[in-house]
């Protein structure tokens, strides 16, 4: 008997060939498919399949300049005539198939642009050569290949947005494929073989226009895509594209459960950010239980039970036709689909990454610097050289090109080169992050709070030495808050700074904000991207003059909140409450920060939260 992980890997593999049949029936109405699966079997398994497929595949490399991505200038042809050669680019290229993105995230943001551009408008962006002529259409999907491991960064966020289905096969093994043989699997992993006949094919995209959604299923759609932390429109648009195109894949005239269940699968669940609130579920299944075993009233004129003939003739007569779902049915499937199909141990991850929308731009290992030094490559940008700035031959060369007619140049073999073709080199780099960790040491749980704290701070440190990450401490009790380990990489100076810390007394909340902010600051100054985490139940009852008074302490607390929000550095509050406390809520909310429950602090959850929000991308 297979394993419950086993099943798991293959039914997320049989969505992934799935995924590439309906890349055949519509390759850009939902916007393509983001891979992220490491070099391996798995993921040549998966590459096999779709050469086999009817997809128009054009490979995109990394070092792939904007010309040749958007066409333009032969610069080769041009420098040996002396005349403008043009060629056409790989976008145009692609069109009625898709663009494949190998190392997709670390294909240059300036090149993403460009191709986000292209898949909203389906037309190529015009270049400064021949920027008058007629826009030239397009229409194609992008295949992002992610390679990225946990410390890395994704794909940028504009592709995410742009790439209907998700697919993580990182936990694939290649057992998992070889496992699914005929006898092995049930009548739904039909979906294996790829590859359509002319004609079946044609079939499915004929179907695929006459498919609409229904009113009741686009409400559902949004509404579990809220309850899921997605605040895109984007999103529920094209999970219901990808239900029609399953629609069609399966000769349905109508959009039917298993489309949505796949859609809400496959498009919505890797985007979730929270888990659906679960008070109104348990509610409503409370009602329902109470209503069923509640027995009728009994009324003094109602009439006697019929004989035990007449009930089994009443039973045996024909049940009316179900009634249709409605939209909280609807949601209720899709919710349960997208949940079912997400890994354990998901929860922290989740609630850490609800913040990304909250507008922060401090990156999982540091911001990105732009230089001209040293770092990764960036395309080049016009400019002098002098200085730092180092003169980049080619790109010089390609703007002077199309201008030699014009310059009258005359001598075989050189190119007049004037001030304006002058392109310098730029380079990315990232800097040092420190984590500043606010540390409520009041109240009777101090203590415990405390030891796990102190644990997790030594499980993260013993992970950051490589990507020279670093911790800074804040304790807060009674009327102070004193910063109790300036910014280190020691695991040592941190085991002694938490050591012997005493515990209880009052909640000075906004004296820690404020002397988180003023350490965020600092850090900035230096060249570090400060990322705050507070662990506290958030009853803030000291004020910013060390005096008591629970109203004034917590609008102090509000103040201080909304003076991180002003930095754009990332936050995290971690809830040591016993219940999840709306007060609490809104001070991260007034922070743009995430917010985690969490009444029983644990070690290894407060490091993985805090690892979590290193690794949200910029």
């Amino acid at each position: 008997m297979a394993s419950p992980n086993s099943l798991q890997g293959m039914a997320a593999w049989n969505d992934a060939i799935t995924s590439l049949q309906l890349l055949q029936i519509d390759p850009h109405g939902f916007g393509g498919i983001w891979l992220k699966a490491p070099f391996g079997p798995v993921r040549e398994r998966w590459l096999q399949a779709l050469q086999k497929s009817s997809v128009k595949t054009v490979k995109l490399p990394g070092n792939i300049d904007l010309e040749r991505l958007l066409g333009g200038i032969d610069l080769s042809t041009t420098l040996q005539t002396g005349q403008l050669h043009m060629q056409n680019g790989l976008l145009q290229q692609a069109h009625q198939g898709a663009v494949c993105i190998s190392m997709a995230e670390r294909f240059p943001s300036a090149l993403v642009a460009p191709i986000a551009q292209a898949m909203d408008t389906q037309t190529i962006p015009a270049l400064n050569v021949k920027s008058d002529a007629a826009p030239i259409n397009t229409q194609f999907g992008v295949i992002a290949l992610d390679e990225s491991l946990e410390d890395d960064a994704p794909i940028g966020k504009a592709l995410q947005e742009r790439l209907g289905i998700w697919l993580d096969l990182k936990d694939l093994a290649p057992s998992d494929i070889q496992a699914m043989t005929v006898d092995a699997l049930d009548s739904t992993s039909q979906a294996i073989d790829v590859q359509f006949s002319e004609a079946h094919l044609q079939q499915m995209q004929a179907l695929l226009p006459k498919l609409q959604w229904t009113h009741d299923q686009a409400l559902a759609m949004c509404a579990t895509a809220q309850g899921l932390g997605i605040d895109s429109l984007r999103i529920p648009s094209l999970a219901l594209r990808v239900a029609c195109c399953h629609a069609a894949l399966n000769l349905r005239t109508t959009v039917e459960d298993e489309d949505l269940e796949f859609a809400a699968r496959r498009v919505l669940a890797p985007r979730a950010t929270q888990w659906p609130s679960e008070q109104a579920e348990e509610t409503r299944e409370v009602t329902s239980e109470e209503k069923a075993e509640q027995p009728p009233e009994p009324h003094s004129d109602a009439p006697p039970p019929p004989p035990e003939s007449e009930q089994d003739s009443e039973d045996a007569q024909p049940e009316s036709p179900p009634s249709e779902p409605t939209a909280e049915d609807l949601q209720e499937m899709m919710v349960a689909a997208a949940l079912a199909s997400l890994p354990l141990g998901m929860l922290d991850t989740l609630m850490t990454q609800a913040g990304r929308s909250q507008g922060n731009t401090s990156g999982r290992s540091g911001q990105f610097k732009t230089g001209s030094q040293r770092g990764r490559p960036l395309p080049p940008r016009p400019g002098r050289p002098g200085g730092h700035s180092r003169l980049h031959v080619l790109a010089t060369l390609r703007a002077a090109a199309p201008k030699q007619k014009l310059r009258g140049a005359k001598v075989q073999g050189r190119v007049a080169i004037r001030s304006e073709d002058f392109h310098v080199h730029r380079y990315q780099q990232h800097s040092s992050s420190c984590l500043i960790l606010a540390l409520d040491a009041s109240g009777s749980a101090a203590l415990q709070r405390l030891a796990e704290a102190k644990g997790a701070v030594e499980l993260l440190l013993q992970q950051s030495y490589a990507r020279r990450d670093s911790v800074c401490i804040v304790a807060f009790r009674g009327a102070q808050a004193q910063l109790l380990l300036p910014m280190t990489r020691s695991l040592v100076r941190a085991k002694r700074a938490m050591t012997g810390l005493p515990g209880g007394g009052g909640t000075p909340l906004a004296l820690a904000l404020k002397m988180a902010y003023e350490q965020a600051a600092q850090l900035h100054r230096q060249g570090v991207t400060p990322i705050l985490v507070m662990l506290s139940d958030g009853r803030a009852n000291v004020t910013l003059q060390g005096l008591g008074g629970r109203a004034q302490a917590q609008a102090d607390a509000l103040q201080w909140s909304a003076q991180w929000r002003q930095t754009g550095h990332r936050s995290l509050w971690i809830d040591t409450s016993i219940q999840p406390d709306p007060q609490v809520q809104n001070l991260a909310h007034t922070m743009g920060g995430s917010y985690l429950p969490m009444p029983q602090v644990q070690a290894k959850r407060v490091a993985n939260a805090m690892d979590n929000l290193r690794q949200l991308a910029a």
